[in-house]
């Protein structure tokens, strides 16, 4: 990432860490992702980092983290946990899911995968934002990258309750779309209405595999970081539940469309 001028540049390493250089930039807050230049300035960043020519292999690597993670907090949790939590349907879950998207836009670049506000920075003077934070970048859909950025709109992890998402946050179709046009237009290019309307159709879809990566994170985490102050379980559970609210909506629609 350093080489491609991407986020802190890479300074020196040693055996237990790496020395980067300092970010003389502002953190974003929740309420700036909804300030519709700085948007547009995370649309076209977005754009940028997404046509970086990044080493290794150009798989798809949601579906396969996905099974690792079910596989780890099912060993992890108690069988009263893995009832509570459907742990044991889940397998199928993501298999369904997995299937379902098969069909949509897949267009596989090096995405960030964690694109909440707390990991852009903003230079006031130049107003350019940089990303920082790759510990879950990989290869995935460019609409799964872009879902997962829509889902951190309903977080404030500043607040009494950090834990505590409010999806009525999740942006309207009017933010959605300027976003989309404008990363799509970030290359110079006009977008079509059809080019526009079809990823809007793919992020709608691939915000629940969004949920059902950020609760099986949220179960693993509750188990693994034992000294942070964070209602990991509480988290889970509500990724959990706005996947099943909004599942048969999504993908009924989604059916209706290729049917």
């Amino acid at each position: 990432m350093s080489r491609h001028g991407q986020g802190p540049r890479l300074l020196g390493r040693f055996p237990q860490g790496r020395v980067e250089e300092f970010i003389n930039a502002r953190t974003l807050s929740a309420p700036d992702l909804r300030d519709q230049e700085i948007s547009a300035l995370v649309a076209r960043k977005l754009r940028e980092f997404h046509e970086l020519d990044m080493p290794g292999p150009k798989d798809v690597s949601l579906w396969q983290r996905l099974r690792r993670w079910l596989e780890e907090a099912r060993g992890r949790c108690s069988a009263d946990e893995v009832r509570e939590f459907h742990l044991e349907t889940l397998g199928d879950e993501i298999a369904e899911l997995e299937k379902a998207l098969s069909g949509v836009d897949q267009r596989v670049v090096f995405c960030h995968n964690d694109l909440q506000y707390g990991n852009i920075m903003i230079y006031e003077e130049t107003r350019q934002v940089t990303l920082i934070d790759y510990e879950y970048a990989s290869f995935n859909p460019v609409a799964f990258d872009i879902a997962n950025h829509f889902c951190e709109m309903a977080a404030d992890y500043h607040t009494a309750t950090p834990h505590v998402m409010d999806f009525t946050k999740y942006p309207d179709m009017d933010e959605q779309r300027r976003f989309v046009n404008t990363y799509l237009s970030s290359s110079g290019e006009n977008p079509s209405d059809t080019e526009v309307e079809t990823l809007l159709g793919s992020i709608a879809k691939y915000t629940l595999a969004s949920h059902l990566f950020w609760g099986l994170w949220g179960i693993v985490s509750g188990h693994v970081n034992k000294n942070i102050d964070f209602e990991y379980r509480e988290y889970a559970r509500q990724r959990f539940e706005q996947y099943w609210q909004t599942k048969p909506r999504i993908l009924l629609k989604a059916c209706d469309l290729t049917s």
